[in-house]
């Protein structure tokens, strides 16, 4: 954003898993640039207008949808990052896990877009939060890889069938981003500080990205803007996937 620019006045913009990290510096984005937004996941973003959801539940895309409606009268932008990531080899993941993981990655964006087009024809925007890992894949993490390849299809082929009613659909593919669970995550290593230095050094930028990082780039997709930009799956890791090993 520079200067005064509001993009997003009087539009109404709803993300999922808004609570913290992506989700919520991309809430904290669009509100900033002007629009009205509603937040949808387990617990309460603290200043937004919140929606308690569990995405394992089938009904409940729909009638957040349906609430967002009747609150506010209309939907312009949806950002679904609400997600779930649990470490298990593909040979040791459970049907449930599987299953569990797929609602929430998988399912879950799919019923919350199929119940807001039409509320964004005519010029809304969607903005899915894939992940690199939907482009390659780390070990153990099966389940994970598969439901951000997923979204990264469900992207494009929204994109293909609902262009001509006015509806775009993109994806960001984070990287290694800093949020709270990947600092727990360093801080249960052995040296967290040299594990901190070792992460950082396999981006050519030199060091990790942040949510801002992310949420910058979802408000420019979300915005007229990027009015001929749909279909596409934007990699935000600092160059890591462009980098290719040294051994």
């Amino acid at each position: 954003m520079t200067g005064n620019t509001k993009r997003f006045q009087d539009k109404v913009a709803l993300v999922t898993g808004g609570r913290s990290g992506i989700g919520l510096a991309c809430a904290k984005r669009l509100a900033e640039e002007g629009a009205r937004v509603i937040t949808a996941q387990r617990g309460e973003a603290k200043g937004f207008e919140n929606i308690p959801a569990d995405f394992t539940d089938t009904d409940m895309p729909g009638l957040v949808v349906e609430r967002v409606i009747s609150e506010c009268g209309r939907l312009d932008v949806l950002v679904n990052n609400a997600g779930m990531m649990e470490a298990a080899l593909v040979g040791e993941t459970s049907l449930d896990l599987w299953n569990k993981t797929m609602a929430v990655n998988l399912t879950a964006p799919f019923l919350l877009i199929k119940a807001a087009l039409p509320y964004l024809s005519d010029g809304g925007a969607i903005v899915n939060v894939g992940s690199i890992d939907g482009l390659a894949s780390n070990p153990g993490l099966g389940a994970y890889d598969v439901s951000k390849s997923g979204l990264h299809g469900l992207t494009r082929a929204v994109a293909v069938d609902h262009g001509k009613d006015g509806v775009r659909c993109n994806a960001v593919a984070p990287g290694w981003i800093d949020t709270d669970l990947n600092e727990d995550y360093i801080e249960s290593m052995p040296d967290p500080s040299v594990f901190r230095t070792r992460i950082a050094g396999i981006h050519p930028v030199g060091r990790t990205g942040t949510p801002e990082d992310v949420a910058a780039l979802v408000a420019w997709l979300a915005s007229s803007e990027a009015a001929f930009v749909t279909g596409q799956i934007y990699t935000v890791d600092g160059g890591r996937m462009a980098r290719l090993p040294s051994v």
